[in-house]
């Protein structure tokens, strides 16, 4: 026998695991059973008139319920489960050798089956073993002295009272194997179910989790963190990045109640989310009213340049349009820039994904230089689009932290030439 480690029965039972739970209801089950058993065993055959040793009985009787009872106060399972088993294998050899042979005794060793069925629900097939090969053993022992040493039935029962009596035998150990397994199966199969259950509100978690990781991380950087934890940056060597700056905004939210602010900010943001997802692009941090997306920091995003053009004006038509803002007066501009960043996450609480570079600084000086309803590009991106997109002729703008820089501001795009 294994050590254990002896707790207070309170505890015990609140450690124990769903199937701890059911071997011990079973042996109980099984303990119960056969001390009802013996003694209905023994009333038939005081009510039949038979007289016969009750030592045997009584004996297993007294040390089957003080099994129990120590049990019922240590939750010390082992100790319980070798007295119980032990128990069920040897009491019936004992009980047949007290009263003669197999015969003599109707049968009664067939209670012995119950130590190794017991033993593969109530401690599983391994440990089973031992209480078969000794079941075999012993009644192979018991078979061998009815055969060399019996000299014939000579006991004062009558051979209907000992038809009675294996008839008995049988039915009782039968019902006894058939309700202890079938109430193993049932309460296995309740158990599946539960573990089915939270295994599916476990994948449901796992989906919402997901999701949210989803919103925070590209899918591409979140798989990458779910399969190493490592730091991850990568270099860029061309990227397109916009911010967006929304006017009249500030001075709104000082006229306006928090929360039909921050229901009307989320309607707008919600519908650039969805731009950034029609056009392949990523979005990486709204800061206050200002938007940032970056296009080119996968290898299926496409045209990447177009996209983000594209999204811009669109961007600048539904604020301008949308009949839910019209009427608060808000604008937007819109800075471009394309070239080499550097992506990555950072920190370790409330984690980000973010893009550093001199493009992004670029397209950031650009937004803050725009006045309402421009679109301002870097050079760059002014020159993969100028054949699709109509601009204004180039300004010249101090740039904080750059100096003197070329800018384009978009108009639109080229009309299609008619067809003759």
């Amino acid at each position: 026998m294994s050590g254990h480690l002896t707790l207070p029965a309170d505890k015990a039972r609140s450690e124990l695991t769903q199937e701890d739970q059911l071997r011990s209801n079973l042996l109980i089950f099984a303990c119960a059973f056969m001390n009802f058993a013996v003694m209905f065993w023994l009333a038939i055959y005081w009510l039949m008139g038979q007289s016969f040793s009750t030592n045997v009985p009584l004996a297993y009787q007294a040390v089957s319920l003080s099994s129990l009872v120590y049990y019922l106060k240590t939750r010390n399972f082992e100790v319980f489960r070798f007295i119980q088993l032990s128990l069920f294998l040897f009491a019936p050899f004992v009980m047949q050798w007290s009263i003669g042979n197999s015969i003599t005794s109707s049968g009664v060793t067939l209670w012995a089956l119950l130590a190794p069925v017991g033993a593969v629900v109530v401690a599983g097939w391994r440990e089973s073993i031992p209480w078969f090969v000794a079941y075999i053993i012993l009644t192979g022992v018991s078979g061998f002295f009815d055969y060399f040493l019996g000299v014939g039935y000579t006991g004062g029962l009558e051979m209907k009272t000992i038809g009675v009596f294996f008839a008995l035998n049988f039915v009782a150990m039968s019902s006894i194997l058939y309700f202890l397994v079938r109430y193993f199966v049932v309460e296995t199969e309740k158990i599946k179910n539960q573990l089915d259950l939270q295994h599916s509100l476990l994948l449901e978690e796992q989906k919402k989790s997901e999701h949210l990781l989803l919103n925070v991380l590209p899918s591409a950087i979140a798989q990458r963190l779910k399969d190493n934890n490592a730091l991850i940056a990568d270099g860029h060597a061309d990227v397109t990045v916009m911010f967006a700056d929304i006017t009249n905004f500030t001075q709104m939210t000082e006229q306006m109640q928090p929360r039909r602010m921050v229901d009307l900010l989320n309607k707008v943001f919600s519908w650039f989310d969805s731009m950034t997802d029609k056009y392949g692009l990523e979005k990486i941090k709204t800061i206050g009213d200002a938007y940032m997306v970056v296009g080119g920091l996968t290898r299926n995003q496409g045209d990447y340049v177009k996209n983000i053009v594209d999204m811009a004006l669109e961007m600048r038509e539904f604020i301008s349009s949308h009949p839910d803002l019209a009427g608060h007066n808000l604008g937007i501009h819109m800075g471009i820039a394309t070239g080499p960043a550097v992506a990555g996450v950072i920190g370790s609480k409330r984690f980000i994904y973010d893009v550093w570079g001199d493009t992004v600084n670029i397209a950031s000086r650009l937004s803050d230089d725009g006045k309402r309803g421009e679109i301002l590009t870097d050079k760059t991106t002014y020159s993969r689009l100028r054949r699709h997109y109509a601009f204004y002729a180039p300004d010249i703008v101090d740039i904080k932290g750059k100096g003197e820089m070329v800018v384009y501001k978009l108009k639109g795009k080229v009309a299609p030439p008619a067809v003759a």
